[in-house]
C-alpha cells in the first residue's frame, strides 16, 4: 500500500494510490494516518476494501507530510561510510542517535525555509520507517515485524547550528520545515528488498547525492534493536536512518542551500520530492 495524506496544511485526509495511480479518498474508513492508526488493523481493513469504490482526489491537489503527529521522530548520523568521511568523522562504531522536533515536518513539495539567522543550511536524502507496534528490547531476527512502513526523508541540516553552536545536534536539525516526510508512507509487504534501495538528491539539475542501503553502516533490523534496547518505540514514531555522501558540507569549499534552490529527491519504491528553498520573510 502507498497511503498518503493530502490537503491544505493542517486539514489533510488520508488516502491512498490505487493501482492506476489514481488518489482515492480514505477518510470514511480511517481518521488519519497518525499513531492511533498506524497497525495491523488499519492495514486489515484497507485491504478488503475495493479501492475502485472510493472517491478519487484530484491529482493537483496539495500532498501532505505521510504521516501525523507522531510521539517520536528520532535520527541517525554518519550511518553511510562515506558520508561520516566527507564531514571529517571517523565511522561510528554505535549509532548515532539525535532527535528532530515534530514541529520540523513539513509535506514533500512544500517549500524549504531559510530562516533569517542561517548561513549554512544543507540537505540529506534518507529513507526513515515508521513504527507499527509498540517495540521494547526487539531482537534483530524480529525487527520488521515492528514496522508498518517507510518513506523519504529530506534531513535538513543547519551546520553552524549543529556543529558550532554547542551542545546536541537537535537544534541544527528542528527548524519549522527541517523535516520534509512523503509523498507516500509505503507498507513494508510492498517493498522487495529493504536492504538494495537506491537513494538520489538532486539540487538544481544536477546530481549531488547518490547512495544504497545496502552500503548503511547499521542496516534498519540493527537499528530497531539497537534504539528499542533503550527507548520503547511506540506506533507511528519515526526513525530516519541516515545519508549518503555527497551534502553541501562535504564539498571543497562547502556549497549550502540558497534561495530558489530546487531539490528533487528519489528512492526506489518510495516516490519522490520536490521541494524549493526560499529566504524566511
Amino acid at each position: 500500500m502507498k497511503l498518503l495524506r493530502a490537503g491544505d496544511q493542517n486539514k489533510e485526509i488520508p488516502a491512498i494510490l490505487d493501482e492506476r495511480n489514481k488518489i482515492r479518498n480514505l477518510s470514511n474508513y480511517i481518521e488519519d494516518l497518525n499513531p492511533k492508526t498506524l497497525n495491523i488493523n488499519t492495514i486489515n481493513t484497507i485491504k478488503d476494501l475495493d479501492l475502485k469504490t472510493l472517491p478519487e482526489i484530484d491529482p493537483k491537489i496539495r500532498i501532505g507530510p505521510c504521516i501525523s503527529s507522531p510521539g517520536n521522530f528520532f535520527a541517525i548520523g554518519l550511518n553511510y561510510k562515506a558520508h561520516a568521511e566527507e564531514t571529517g568523522a571517523e565511522p561510528p562504531k554505535f549509532p548515532v542517535v539525535f532527535n528532530k522536533s515534530v514541529h520540523s515536518i513539513i509535506g514533500p513539495k512544500d517549500e524549504v525555509i531559510i530562516p533569517k539567522n542561517s548561513n549554512k543550511l544543507d540537505h540529506e536524502v534518507e529513507i526513515a520507517m515508521v513504527i507499527g507496534k509498540k517495540a521494547k528490547r526487539i531482537s534483530e531476527k524480529d525487527a520488521q515485524n515492528y514496522v508498518f512502513g517507510y518513506c523519504i526523508c529530506n534531513d535538513i541540516s543547519e551546520r553552524e547550528w549543529q556543529k558550532e553552536k554547542g551542545g546536541q545536534w537537535v537544534k541544527g536539525k528542528s527548524g519549522d520545515t527541517f523535516g520534509p516526510l512523503g509523498p507516500y508512507l509505503v507498507t513494508k509487504d510492498e517493498i522487495k528488498d529493504i536492504f538494495n534501495l537506491n537513494l538520489t538528491l538532486d539540487l538544481n539539475g544536477k546530481r549531488r547525492q547518490t547512495g544504497n542501503t545496502g552500503l548503511m553502516i547499521f542496516n534498519f533490523n540493527f537499528l530497531i534493536a539497537h534504539l528499542s534496547s533503550f527507548i520503547t518505540l511506540m506506533p507511528g514514531d519515526i526513525i530516519t536512518t541516515g545519508t549518503p555522501p555527497g551534502v553541501g558540507l562535504g564539498m571543497s569549499p562547502p556549497n549550502f542551500l540558497k534561495d530558489g534552490d530546487e531539490m528533487i529527491l528519489k528512492v526506489d519504491n518510495l516516490g519522490d520530492q520536490k521541494l524549493k528553498v526560499v529566504k524566511e520573510k
